[in-house]
């Protein structure tokens, strides 16, 4: 909410999701907000199923909306409600928080399926959120497909957000090179090495056609944003060069951001 209001969005959390349509209403009338943010969720309680209804009077209204979903792997949920000490909304004295959650999925399963935007918080810092937040929306980007560009390492698991996955392992890898090492392939060293092989530039030249495709395939379908992942063994270095370049193409037509997850690890 920090980063949408930084972006010039009224933000009000916490909202019952029958009260977003008369919100909604009451903004229209004032015309004093025309970029509103609102956070709704299973602290509302029985109201929060009354969400897909909200969206059905928006519609009729005809007042345009996106839907934006956070998510998170439960042992990561399970952590930050350890450290910040905060009781699940659904947890009870006889209930764990993992029951909490499960029960928690059931209730947003659908929200989920239909979210105009997944941002997929597991491996992200604060400052990482942040920074797609204001990727997805600082420039108009809720109007236009987004796309991002992340590097993993798959020993770190593969991002649960991605909608394609990209696996260089097979090409070479500077790990092995001592002076390489602690270097990644945001170092032109990394980038010289990974590319001085006939089978990493037939690599970069047909994944670019495909992204080029797949891009151009997501803005004629409307789509609001595209994940695309590279990964590499630890996330350092050739799936970061690849990245950077995928990034670096993206940006001269459409909205693009990279990001990457596991770079230091």
């Amino acid at each position: 909410m920090n980063a949408l209001e930084d972006v010039g969005f009224f933000c009000v959390d916490n909202l019952p999701a029958q009260l977003i349509p008369v919100f909604a209403q009451l903004l229209q009338k004032s015309a004093e907000h025309d970029r509103v943010a609102v956070v709704t969720d299973v602290r509302a309680g029985q109201s929060f199923a009354e969400l897909f209804s909200a969206f059905d009077t928006l519609r009729e209204l005809q007042i345009p909306y996106k839907l934006m979903f956070l998510d998170a792997d439960d042992p990561v949920l399970i952590k930050r409600y350890k450290e910040t000490r905060r009781k699940h909304p659904l947890q009870t004295d006889n209930t764990s928080v993992q029951a909490a959650l499960t029960k928690e999925r059931k209730l947003l399963a659908k929200a989920r399926s239909h979210a105009d935007y997944l941002l997929e918080t597991s491996n992200l810092s604060a400052t990482q959120c942040r920074i797609r937040v204001l990727s997805m929306f600082s420039t108009g980007g809720e109007k236009q497909t987004h796309i991002h560009v992340m590097s993993f390492g798959y020993k770190h698991g593969i991002p649960n957000d991605a909608d394609y996955v990209f696996d260089v392992r097979s090409l070479p890898n500077p790990f092995y090179i001592p002076e390489l090492k602690q270097k990644t392939g945001l170092d032109a060293e990394v980038r010289d090495f990974v590319m001085n092989s006939e089978d990493s530039e037939r690599y970069r030249d047909r994944l670019f056609a495909f992204v080029d495709l797949i891009a151009s395939l997501a803005k004629k379908e409307g789509r609001s944003q595209l994940v695309i992942a590279v990964g590499c063994t630890g996330g350092h270095h050739r799936s970061v060069t690849f990245a950077e370049f995928l990034y670096a193409r993206l940006r001269e037509s459409c909205s693009a951001s990279v990001s990457h997850r596991d770079i230091l690890k």
